[in-house]
C-alpha cells in the first residue's frame, strides 16, 4: 500500500454507506494512494463484500458515531469525538492521512476542519471552492459555503488561494479573477464589495479583471470568481435547481408526441454530451476547503458513487500539486 492515505467518511451523506463504499472501490482502480473508509466497521465490511477490490489499497477505520445533518456543528464536533468525521479529520491532523473526503454535515465539517486540522499561517478564513459549469470551461467560485459574513480582505485571499489551485490542479497559468457584483461598473455594489475591488486590483499574485455579474459565470469568460459565502451559496443552489428543472422540462417536451420522440432519438448523443458537461460532476466530485494545513474536501450530500470517486481522484491532483505548501508560499 502507498504510504499516503486518503480518508473517506463512509457514513456521511444521503446515500452513505452504500454509494460511499462503492465510490471508494471505483476510485481504488485508478488512484495510486491507499483509501481508508472511516465509519462503522461491520456496516462497511458488509458493503465491501459486494465488490472485488485490491485489499492492499482499501482498509477500514472504525468509528462508532455519525454526525447527522440536523446537528449543530460546534456541539457535534465537541461531543462526538468517535464520529467518522472527527476521526477522519484527526487522521489528517496527525499525518495518518493526506486528505479527508466527506459528504456529511457541511457546517460540522468546516468547524471540525478549522479546529482540528487548522488554518495555514496567515490565512484569515478558509474558503469552500466549487467548480461551476460554463460554456467554455469550468469556473472556480470561492466562497460557496464557508463564511457568510466576509470581509473585503478575505476575498483577496480567496482570489490568491483560488489562483494557486487553478494553476496547479487545473493546469492554467495566470487564471483570471472576477469579483461577483450586481453590475460590472467599478462603483457598483455594497461597501464590502467596493472595498474588495480596491484591494483586489492592488493585490499581488492574481490576474484581477474587475466585476462580473452572476449571469457571466456560465459564459466562462473568467476562470475564478470571488464573493462571500451567502452570495456564493445562493448562486450554487440556483444553478443546481435550474439544471434539474431544465432537464425535466426538456425530457417532458421530448416525450410529448411521436414527432418529438423521433427527433429525440437522433439528438440523443448531443443531449448526453450536454448533460455530462453541464449537469454531472463526477469528474469534479467535491469542493476543497482552501486555506487549511491539510486537504479536506466536501462532497455533495447527495453524491453517488461516481461523485465520491471523483472527489477522491481530485484529492490525488491536489496532493500531487502540493497545493497546501504553495498556498502558504503565495500568502
Amino acid at each position: 500500500m502507498s504510504d499516503k492515505i486518503i480518508a473517506i467518511d463512509a457514513m456521511g451523506g444521503d446515500n452513505a454507506p452504500i454509494e460511499t463504499v462503492k465510490g471508494a472501490v471505483l476510485a481504488s482502480k485508478t488512484v495510486k494512494y491507499g483509501l481508508a473508509l472511516v465509519g462503522r466497521e461491520n456496516v462497511i465490511n458488509e458493503e465491501l463484500k459486494k465488490y472485488s477490490y485490491d485489499a492492499d489499497k482499501i482498509f477500514v477505520v472504525n468509528a462508532d458515531d455519525v454526525i447527522e445533518n440536523c446537528e449543530m456543528p460546534t456541539e457535534a464536533i465537541k461531543n462526538k469525538k468517535n464520529s467518522s468525521m472527527v476521526i477522519g479529520l484527526n487522521m489528517v491532523k496527525d499525518g495518518q492521512a493526506v486528505a479527508f473526503v466527506s459528504a456529511g454535515n457541511t457546517g460540522a465539517l468546516l468547524t471540525g476542519a478549522t479546529i482540528i486540522v487548522g488554518r495555514i499561517k496567515g490565512v484569515k478564513r478558509p474558503a469552500l471552492g466549487t467548480m461551476l459549469p460554463s460554456e467554455k470551461n469550468r469556473v472556480l467560485m470561492l466562497d460557496s459555503g464557508a463564511n457568510v459574513d466576509a470581509k473585503a480582505e478575505y476575498l483577496v485571499q480567496y482570489a490568491q488561494m483560488g489562483s494557486v489551485y487553478f494553476e496547479n490542479v487545473l493546469g492554467k497559468d495566470n487564471p483570471t479573477v472576477g469579483l461577483i457584483n450586481i453590475g460590472t461598473e467599478r462603483e457598483k455594489g455594497n461597501a464590502m464589495v467596493k472595498e474588495a475591488y480596491s484591494l483586489l486590483e492592488k493585490a499581488n499574485g492574481i490576474n484581477f479583471v474587475g466585476n462580473v455579474e452572476a449571469r457571466d459565470i456560465t459564459l466562462g469568460d473568467v476562470d475564478i470568481v470571488v464573493c462571500d459565502a451567502f452570495v456564493g451559496n445562493v448562486i450554487l443552489k440556483v444553478m443546481e435547481g435550474l439544471s434539474k428543472t431544465v432537464l425535466r422540462i426538456l425530457k417532458k417536451a421530448l416525450m410529448s408526441n411521436l414527432r418529438s420522440k423521433i427527433g429525440a432519438l437522433f439528438a440523443f448523443p448531443a443531449f448526453k454530451k450536454i448533460q455530462r458537461e453541464f449537469f454531472e460532476y463526477d469528474d469534479i466530485g467535491g469542493a476543497p476547503f482552501l486555506g487549511l494545513k491539510g486537504l479536506v474536501v466536501k462532497a455533495h450530500g447527495s453524491s453517488d458513487a461516481g461523485a465520491v470517486a471523483g472527489a477522491i481522484k481530485q484529492c490525488e491532483k491536489f496532493i500531487d500539486g502540493d497545493i497546501v505548501n504553495k498556498i502558504a508560499e503565495r500568502l
